[in-house]
């Protein structure tokens, strides 16, 4: 896996993140996007992306998320993207969680959920969140030892929609270790 940097979507990224959503245009349940996938444009795209980051324009029911991209150093590439919710309503509480992340297509099995996942947590801290909640399919194997390799705990499995969803919790209320570092300082120009 090669380098990459947690950034805030903008448009210097533009061309990047339009791959990256063509890339993922075949997948039925996309995470961690801010709803990139239905956007009408990169640019509307972009502007929704700092609305929910500062709580503004809000669906009823939704709270205010931070939304990064992941992007490669050694290319620019864009190849996966994390969102942090602020909050948890009562349906993240259940399923949803505090954080949603996709890799893309041609990315996966690189470790770059495991690394956007461990680059986003001294963001969570910053936000004061101690408690981090992340859910994911039973079956998706590869989401759950991305989580467990972040320090998750499962405390337990639910049924979602005909699906069973195991519910996992990471603790930050301690000092950050094993490599989260702190203060958050990941967001560069690239």
């Amino acid at each position: 896996m090669d380098d990459i940097r947690l950034v805030y979507p903008q448009m210097k990224h533009k061309e990047s993140i339009e791959r990256y959503k063509n890339d993922m245009r075949n997948d039925a349940m996309l995470h961690g996007t801010s709803g990139l996938e239905e956007s009408s444009s990169i640019e509307n795209w972009i502007k929704k992306c700092d609305d929910n980051r500062k709580g503004k324009n809000l669906p009823e029911g939704y709270v205010p998320a931070t939304t990064f991209i992941a992007i490669r150093k050694s290319d620019r590439k864009v190849v996966g993207s994390i969102q942090i919710r602020h909050s948890l309503s009562e349906h993240l509480l259940k399923v949803g969680g505090h954080i949603g992340y996709m890799t893309a297509f041609d990315e996966r099995r690189k470790g770059y959920c495991k690394e956007m996942l461990r680059q986003c947590l001294p963001y969570c801290k910053k936000l004061g969140i101690n408690k981090v909640l992340i859910t994911c399919m039973k079956s998706n194997i590869g989401s759950a030892k991305t989580i467990l390799a972040n320090g998750g705990v499962l405390e337990n499995e639910i049924e979602y929609n005909g699906e069973p969803y195991q519910r996992y919790w990471i603790d930050l209320s301690g000092s950050l270790i094993g490599g989260y570092g702190s203060p958050f300082h990941l967001i560069i120009k690239l």
